[in-house]
């Protein structure tokens, strides 16, 4: 039996790699076009190349793009005795030249291709996509980590803050804009067109995104905020059917209560950072009157955590679940030291403080399931956003008002 298995594994890599040597119209190779490519003497033109590379990566089958990522992995890899030569030689005489060969040197070969790629039309969205492939095959490939560094190399220099353009998304904006915000929405659902519709056209509701030149059609990230009075304690009351618009005027308050990433290929890159500030600080000139900028977000870890920590207790006292909510977001860790639930990490590393707990805020079945229906409010005090991010970053210290250090006090004293 293992011996047959052996046998039509191997029978299966050498199709899958005949299928990926399989020969373009003008009889080369794949690999052949790819090395070209890079090559300083390639005769046909860079754009028909990078048009013939992404046209087959996109013909291929999943096993096919996984032997193409191996061939970026090991045939377009470092060449270690090369770095180590010039390496020598730079070393003996720090020479512009010496430094350029060594600098080059030092650049796998795979992301050069990935740069020369990107300068053809529409290829940013096919490497981004691309990504997504990558990412998915890492588990169980982990060696293609390695490509997978090199790309988000690339992609981070490419997507900085400074090529970014923030939009807002309104109920005119194009029916495909409108499609792909339904489609992406990663937090509250978007069942139907209505729904969207609550979300974007009351004037009490904005939505922003990031787009990317290269990606005009295709929002990178966007954030969904409430104009309120006053600070909201549920997702229910933020988007109920049956509430009453306000004036723009009459809010005093605006409430990010969703923020959803569009691309998976872009993992890694960071777009929430600058998307939160830079809408508080717009909607802060263009509203006066809102002076307060807080989220209302949902606690996903904190059900498991409970479980693992072996804590007693009913889960539905809204006061026993409170307490809990705040140990859990200000004192659990992960083993870097920063905390252990991944949105508190996030709204943290921005500079955000814990302001407060509610209980009953998310009554949806996921919001039970994860956080027996708890939600936490952190505020974005624009004074103190420098502050704060540096303490966390260089201390892990957790900024909390003392309403929640008060309430995480009385759960470890409980315990």
């Amino acid at each position: 039996m293992t011996a047959n298995k052996t046998l039509g594994d191997l029978l299966a890599t050498l199709f899958r790699r005949r299928a990926f040597g399989r020969k373009t119209n003008d009889g080369r190779e794949i690999r052949e076009i790819c090395l070209d490519f890079l090559s300083e003497t390639a005769e046909t033109s860079e754009q028909q190349l990078a048009a013939t590379i992404l046209n087959r990566y996109r013909a291929f089958d999943a096993d096919q793009r996984a032997d193409f990522f191996a061939f970026l992995n090991d045939e377009l890899d470092l060449d270690t005795a090369g770095i180590e030569a010039l390496a020598v030689n730079y070393g003996a005489d720090p020479s512009p030249e010496n430094y350029k060969a060594l600098a080059k040197a030092c650049e796998p070969r795979r992301q050069g291709l990935f740069r020369r790629l990107n300068e053809t039309p529409g290829a940013t969205t096919e490497i981004v996509k691309l990504r997504k492939d990558l990412l998915a095959l890492l588990n169980e490939r982990p060696e293609l980590a390695r490509t997978d560094h090199d790309l988000l190399h690339l992609l981070r220099s490419w997507f900085n803050r400074g090529f970014l353009v923030i939009r807002q998304i309104n109920w005119e904006s194009p029916a495909s804009i409108l499609e792909k915000i339904i489609a992406y929405e990663a937090v509250h659902e978007i069942g139907t067109w209505d729904d969207l519709r609550r979300r974007l056209q009351p004037t009490d509701r904005r939505c922003f995104a990031f787009f990317h030149p290269a990606m005009p059609d295709e929002p990178l990230i966007f954030v969904e905020v409430a104009l309120t009075r006053g600070i909201p304690g549920s997702i229910q009351s933020v988007l109920s059917e049956e509430r009453e618009a306000i004036g723009e005027d009459e809010a005093d308050t605006a409430v990010f209560y969703s923020i959803s990433n569009c691309q998976k290929g872009l993992a890694g890159v960071s777009f929430g950072n600058s998307l939160i500030k830079q809408v508080a600080r717009d909607l802060s000139h263009e509203l006066p009157n809102v002076t307060t900028f807080v989220t209302l977000s949902p606690i996903p870890g904190l059900v498991r955590w409970i479980r693992n920590e072996g804590i007693a207790g009913e889960s539905d006292d809204p006061q026993h679940m409170e307490r809990l909510a705040a140990k859990y977001l200000l004192e659990a860790k992960a083993p870097d030291g920063f905390p252990l639930d991944p949105v508190a990490r996030f709204h943290l590393g921005n500079g955000a403080t814990v302001h407060a707990i509610r209980s009953g805020g998310d009554l949806s079945e996921t919001g039970i399931a994860k956080s027996s229906g708890v939600m936490v409010n952190y505020l974005y005090d624009l004074s103190r956003i420098t502050r704060n991010t540096t303490r966390y970053s260089s201390k892990r210290k957790v900024t909390a008002a003392s309403s929640v250090k008060n309430l995480a006090r009385r759960a470890a004293a409980a315990s």
